[in-house]
């Protein structure tokens, strides 16, 4: 096989992976939490058909990669009824943060696992730091802002849910304006302090 096929063929592996897993920990939390919407409608799986988003799992990893240099994206969200959660403002935070928090884990057990195949787990590494540090951004829908929304008193939480309608295409330009680019020096410097050299 091509190297660079076999490259993104092993990039797009990882990156499905992280990104099923990110969603999964979202589920697994709200139902821990209260809420079994996710399990009800079968989203707790690791079968990556079923977290495809056109948008965050196939356009934005293709625009972060051309016009950023890096690889960012998300799957599409599982579905969570906040008003199941047992506290749901204070637990939105807590869903929020889940799929964040998996890809470091993630990222930290591919980091004591390197020495075995440094390129491959360094790959691994950069891609799931790249999901956490990007989704962690408080740009409605990504997770960052539903940690805004749980922290802000109710009605600037209102004023600021009503931003999601217009998240994407906020995304879309910032993109293409190179704003993002602190995602990448942020998980630059994450990865050197897992080992990652460059």
């Amino acid at each position: 096989m091509n190297p660079d096929i076999f490259q993104a063929v092993e990039v797009i592996f990882i990156l499905f992976f992280a990104v099923v897993i990110h969603e999964c920990a979202h589920g697994w939390v709200a139902l821990k939490l209260g809420d079994p919407t996710a399990k009800l409608a079968w989203r707790l799986t690791l079968n990556p058909i079923k977290h495809i988003d056109p948008v965050g799992t196939i356009i934005v990893p293709f625009l972060t990669h051309i016009f950023g240099g890096f690889l960012v994206g998300w799957a599409k969200p599982v579905p969570v009824n906040f008003m199941n959660l047992n506290h749901p403002k204070r637990d939105m935070i807590w869903v929020a943060l889940a799929g964040p928090a998996i890809n470091v884990v993630i990222a930290v057990l591919a980091s004591l696992a390197r020495k075995l195949n440094p390129s491959f787990f360094d790959t691994v590494i950069i891609i799931n730091l790249m999901l956490a540090v990007f989704n962690l951004t408080p740009i409605p829908p990504l997770d960052g802002s539903r940690i805004v929304t749980g922290l802000l008193p109710n009605d600037l939480a209102r004023s600021y849910a009503r931003l999601e309608p217009f998240g994407f295409i906020i995304i879309i330009i910032l993109l293409q304006a190179g704003l993002f680019g602190f995602v990448g020096e942020i998980v630059v410097t994450l990865a050197r302090m897992l080992g990652v050299a460059g």
